[in-house]
């Protein structure tokens, strides 16, 4: 190797080693960065002569990310931070709203807050995306290979519509002591409220009545205005392994009129009933419980109690959403309805240190990342989220400061060479004279 040669070769030292030292700059100076990914320099060599055994040996940096690394969680007071602990990544957007598939990015930063309009948007001003839930909490149309059906999520303009009721489940105990008596006492009134279609609140009006016949009941139902629809006599067995449970429905009479209806299903305990409460009368049914079941009313020794489960609500306005670790939005409307708004995916590619790095801790995909799946986070490779935390940097500042001493060395070693070969080539110079 010439002299020229060994000066070239510590040259490609210095500017090797600089860069490697720039490398842990950067690093230390996220070290609290949400998200962030460490990189570091692999020193490659390189030989001027591409082959010959008399080339010269440099060397260059080449810088490697550990995008595959994951940092350390940190909890935090909001429940819109998110952090996966797995392998995959949120799929996010500069813009909301973006249609153009090749502007969706990865990330691991996770600091999302609702903006002005309720769209999640983390620190680094990326748009979370996800999969939006139709009205049915169902998922539709879902392209889990690409980009093409996800959506900005938000979390501020989302209302409720009413929903009327179909549906009234009765369940409780009737007082067996009350029935077979010469003279029974007063009825039991209860009542069970229902959503219109409009959601406004109206109630339906069950009247217990005991009667002189043991085990025997008159059920009187009403509409919202007291007006009588129907009745029927509900009988309890006293005996065997039903004892307590219903043993027949007998003396179904209507009293509704015309639109309203009132009709029975003897074996089932179910009463159809037909509201007239609207220009189109609402349709609705009232179970009391099956021949044979404890599902529904019972009649045992004791006090009376009766509850009621039914679905319909009204008009909701969202107060909070709430996160699932398999990365379900819900949101918990002010009528306490809690319903799926959004499904966050994570997104997974082969290789992920074969991502491009662009700003903001975000990747784009490339050929050498491998292709691109969005899937529900069920643990495994692809992970789970866990809201109200965020994935810390990756960065070990004690390993970066090791590096930083390993390479200030090399560089200053380096810059000797180069001194040293100066001075050689100094004295040789000195040769001519």
């Amino acid at each position: 190797m010439s002299l020229t040669s060994a000066l070239q070769t510590g040259v490609s030292g210095l500017s090797a080693n600089s860069t490697a030292v720039g490398g842990i700059s950067e690093n230390i100076a996220n070290a609290n960065t949400v998200g962030y990914k460490r990189s570091f320099s692999q020193m490659v060599t390189t030989t001027a002569s591409q082959g010959s055994d008399k080339g010269v040996l440099s060397v260059i940096a080449q810088e490697v990310s550990t995008i595959y690394a994951a940092g350390g969680l940190i909890a935090t007071n909001s429940s819109t931070d998110l952090a996966i602990s797995g392998r995959g990544f949120f799929v996010v957007t500069e813009q909301p709203n973006e249609t153009n598939q090749g502007n969706f990015l990865l990330t691991r930063a996770g600091s999302f807050l609702p903006d002005a309009d309720g769209n999640l948007v983390n620190a680094a001003g990326y748009y979370l995306n996800g999969f939006p839930y139709d009205g049915d909490g169902n998922l539709l149309g879902v392209d889990r290979s690409s980009f093409a059906s996800m959506e900005v999520v938000n979390v501020g303009t989302v209302t409720l519509a009413a929903d009327a009721t179909t549906a009234i489940d009765a369940s409780g105990n009737v007082p067996s002591q009350e029935t077979g008596l010469t003279t029974p006492g007063a009825p039991f009134i209860t009542s069970s409220e229902y959503f219109t279609p409009l959601g406004a609140i109206e109630r339906i009006n069950i009247s217990w009545q005991p009667t002189s016949t043991a085990n025997v009941w008159e059920v009187t139902v009403s509409d919202n205005n007291s007006t009588t629809l129907g009745s029927f006599d509900m009988t309890f067995s006293d005996s065997g392994a039903t004892a307590g449970a219903p043993s027949s429905y007998t003396n179904i009479t209507s009293a509704a009129v015309a639109p309203a209806a009132f009709a029975m299903d003897a074996s089932t305990g179910v009463v159809s009933l037909t509201l007239n409460n609207g220009a189109t009368p609402q349709p609705l049914t009232m179970s009391f419980g099956a021949i044979g079941s404890f599902a529904g009313m019972t009649q045992f020794s004791g006090d009376f109690s009766q509850s009621y489960d039914r679905d319909g609500s009204n008009l909701g306005e969202l107060v909070r959403t709430e996160f699932d670790d398999a990365g379900t939005i819900f949101g918990v409307f002010d009528n306490g309805t809690r319903r799926p708004l959004f499904e966050v995916p994570l997104g997974v590619v082969d290789n992920p240190n074969g991502l491009g790095e662009r700003a903001g801790n975000a990747y784009q995909t490339t050929v050498d990342s491998g292709s691109f799946q969005a899937l529900t986070p069920t643990g495994g490779r692809v992970g789970i989220i866990n809201a109200g935390a965020l994935e810390g940097s990756n960065v070990d500042i004690a390993q970066e400061m090791t590096d930083l001493i390993r390479f200030q060395r090399a560089f200053s070693t380096n810059a000797s060479v180069v001194t040293t070969v100066d001075e050689m080539m100094e004295e040789t110079t000195r040769l001519k004279r």
